[in-house]
């Protein structure tokens, strides 16, 4: 239902209520809700993700999951100062936060203890593993440095 009372501000009134005052069904909200379906050009709202999308942007077949991890194995490792910077730059590392996402990755293992499909269990052992293993490596070299 759509109030014009002639006034020239250029807003426009809808009245998407189901009810009148009265408390009539509102039939045209009604019949406004069946045309949504489908969305408007001038509709800047998110689209609705349809079972036929897939989960990740990265990957058709990765699960959350599997992103999450990715996500944070690179952060650790750029962290760690073994990924170039965007422009091939070396970036030096930042061991306190990079011990902070291997910790996150330590507790995202723990809470998800037994409730991990096998690969993704495996994946997320490999990967802190080899964070591990690179992130005493790069505590090492910084230790001889600063001798």
């Amino acid at each position: 239902m759509v109030k014009d009372e002639g006034s020239s501000s250029g807003f426009r009134v809808v009245d998407r209520r189901p009810f009148s005052a009265d408390g009539s069904r509102n039939d045209d909200v009604v019949a406004d809700e069946k045309n949504e379906a489908a969305p408007r050009a001038t509709d800047r709202s998110v689209p609705r993700e349809t079972p036929s999308e897939p989960r990740s942007p990265f990957e058709e077949d990765s699960s959350g999951f599997e992103t999450l991890v990715s996500y944070l194995s690179t952060t650790a490792m750029f962290q760690l100062g073994l990924i170039a910077g965007p422009s091939g730059e070396h970036i030096p590392a930042d061991i306190p936060n990079a011990k902070r996402t291997l910790d996150l990755l330590d507790v995202l293992q723990e809470k998800t203890r037994g409730n991990l499909t096998a690969n993704e269990s495996r994946l997320l052992e490999d990967v802190l593993y080899e964070l591990r293993m690179s992130f005493v490596e790069m505590q090492k070299r910084q230790t001889r440095k600063s001798k």
